[in-house]
């Protein structure tokens, strides 16, 4: 379980990490990842997207479990002030916990990858 100061829970957390951070994704999930500098010193935070579209509540909780697990081992990693959102796809419901790790690792790591010029 992730401590309260290390969750998203505001819906306008959620938007501003999805419309304004950057995306990455792989096989079973995507993420989200907003960097700002902070106005006061937070610890990273984050947030869980599962829909009903991974599937029924069990699964959905089930995965959501997992996630949370996984992303609490990143945010340490991650700068003060950065906000994750993970949102899980349709595959991660069948997905090995070492596949969710894996893309999880990735996608992490290419969200934080610098940007390209073009």
């Amino acid at each position: 379980m992730l401590a309260a100061a290390q969750r998203l829970r505001r819906s306008t957390d959620f938007a501003a990490t999805i419309r304004g951070g950057r995306r990455a994704g792989r096989g079973t999930l995507v993420v989200h990842l907003l960097i700002e500098e902070p106005a006061f010193a937070s610890t990273a935070r984050a947030g869980f997207v599962v829909s009903k579209a991974v599937g029924n509540a069990v699964i959905r909780n089930k995965v959501r479990r997992r996630l949370r697990e996984l992303v609490r081992s990143h945010l340490a990693e991650l700068p003060e002030g950065a906000f994750l959102v993970v949102r899980a796809l349709p595959p991660s419901a069948e997905a090995a916990y070492a596949t969710l790790a894996s893309d999880l690792e990735g996608a992490i790591a290419a969200a934080r990858r610098p940007r390209r010029p073009r």
